[in-house]
């Protein structure tokens, strides 16, 4: 059976499907869970217009009915697990960090958030036998934090070629949280045409914490917040991806921010995010990973260690 496209979808032509892709929609699915607002917005077509089109992309897609477990299971055997470079930390996770996922890092400064997404990132471009999806990256740098350096230091470490595995590294800057939310869209583009198992977003809050400043601002920042994370999960969905995100801590107990090692971003993150580790120094260069929050791991922490040459046991 054919692939059905975005004009079989009821009540959109030749014209309105052209803006559809121009907004980055190319996929059926995409629309189906897209909000009203959303797509009337970036496509610049009426709300009413774009209930229709979604209620039709949910007819197309199938999207509503009940499936059984066993589906569900069959489903899920399509999962692929990312080697984080550590034995220690991949039994923690279950194997390995699971696609159509967000999996959320978070901890004070120096946990060594950003190197451990250094080593994801290079494990993705790896070959499945050695723990990772031969695949490229999306790689989303809130913080100007990326170093190629790195890349190349642990490249050598595990005897691939640095130079092929930083082609395959495609790294955005975002200079503020509205880029942030449309370089996804960008990132969906580019899935089209490469193959991606990997984004990182490092860090996810920083843009938002910055820019939304105080009680009154609050509401608006986690609508917009919850947006961008359901992005990332359709990401995750539709490509069978990993999505790596780093996350803040607040600096200080009080009462607009609370518990000193809560991450930023509330309910609206800790809900949204598949498992959530939290991340602190050790002794003797040691560093801990606890897993927090998991739909089917125990919680457990892991030690490892982060050198020149990447993260180890």
């Amino acid at each position: 059976m054919a692939a059905k496209k975005l004009e079989d979808i009821p009540g959109v032509g030749p014209a309105i499907a052209e803006k559809l892709r121009e907004a980055g929609y190319n996929d059926i699915l995409a629309i189906a869970v897209a909000t009203p607002k959303s797509l009337a917005e970036t496509c610049e077509i009426g709300e009413k217009k774009a209930m229709d089109i979604i209620e039709g992309a949910k007819i197309c897609a199938d999207i509503g009915g009940f499936e059984t477990a066993e589906d569900i299971l069959e489903r899920r055997k399509t999962v692929k697990k990312l080697t984080t470079g550590s034995k220690a930390f991949d039994e923690l996770m279950g194997g390995g960090l699971e696609t159509q996922s967000i999996v959320e890092f978070f901890g004070e400064f120096g946990s060594c958030k950003t190197q451990v997404c250094f080593q994801l990132m290079v494990n993705a471009t790896r070959s499945e036998d050695d723990g990772g999806f031969d695949s490229d990256v999306i790689v989303i740098d809130s913080e100007n934090t990326f170093r190629p350096e790195r890349i190349i230091q642990m490249s050598e470490h595990l005897g691939v070629d640095p130079a092929e595995t930083l082609k395959r590294i495609h790294v955005a800057r975002a200079f503020n949280s509205q880029h942030q939310i449309l370089l996804v869209e960008k990132a969906i583009e580019m899935a089209q045409e490469k193959k991606v198992k990997l984004m990182v977003v490092d860090s996810l809050t920083s843009h938002f914490r910055a820019e939304y400043i105080g009680r009154g601002a609050l509401a608006e920042r986690q609508q917009i917040l919850n947006r961008h994370m359901h992005e990332l999960l359709n990401f995750a969905t539709l490509n069978n991806a990993v999505i790596a995100v780093t996350n803040q801590v607040a600096a200080k107990p009080d009462a607009f921010f609370g518990d000193p090692t809560r991450p930023i971003g509330g309910h609206i993150v800790g809900h949204t995010a598949t498992f959530r580790l939290y991340l602190r120094k050790g002794k003797a260069g040691k560093r801990i990973a606890r897993l927090i929050d998991s739909p089917n791991l125990p919680e457990g922490e892991a030690v490892f260690m982060v050198s020149e040459n990447g993260i180890t046991d």
